[in-house]
């Protein structure tokens, strides 16, 4: 299924969210986004999660990608260092490393029985069925805990 949006990204690189205004008029690049892609934009795109919600979870989703906490699907291609000089640019461990660290706190925050349908949902990009079935909750109970969690990781960022 395809569900294609024109999604704005802010000169960060930060996604701004479908059909929510900018605080400023700025002027980004933008992309053509499947939101039927992630479960938590199909959530989204039906009026099931706020978007505070999608924030958090956004927030959350590219802290996990830059720590590259998924599994690899290939051999690791990145550049190595062969001279062993002191170069000026940044090591893009030191970034690994802080989004590890937020990632973590941010899992800790939302506490233990709500992390693990958040990773599933959010990082995974596990439909909330196949989540509920992994977990072996009743049916429709992981949409409700999944908006518990949401909510606690918000709380976390401090977002309003």
């Amino acid at each position: 299924m395809r569900d294609l949006v024109e999604v704005e990204f802010d000169p960060a690189d930060v996604a701004i969210i479908p059909g929510r205004a900018p605080a400023k008029a700025r002027r980004g690049r933008t992309v053509t986004v499947n939101r039927a892609e992630s479960p938590l934009s199909w959530l989204a795109a039906r009026g099931l999660v706020d978007a505070r919600q999608v924030e958090a979870g956004e927030r959350l989703r590219r802290d996990y990608e830059i720590a590259q906490l998924g599994p690899r699907v290939t051999m690791h291609w990145d550049s190595v260092r062969v001279d062993g000089g002191g170069g000026d640019d940044a090591d893009p461990t030191l970034a690994h490393v802080a989004a590890k660290r937020r990632f973590d706190a941010a899992i800790a925050a939302t506490g233990s029985g709500l992390s693990d349908i958040l990773w599933r949902v959010v990082c995974a990009g596990e439909a909330i069925p196949a989540a509920e079935r992994a977990l072996g909750w009743p049916g429709r109970a992981g949409r409700l805990v999944l908006g518990l969690a949401l909510d606690r990781l918000a709380d976390h960022y401090r977002l309003m």
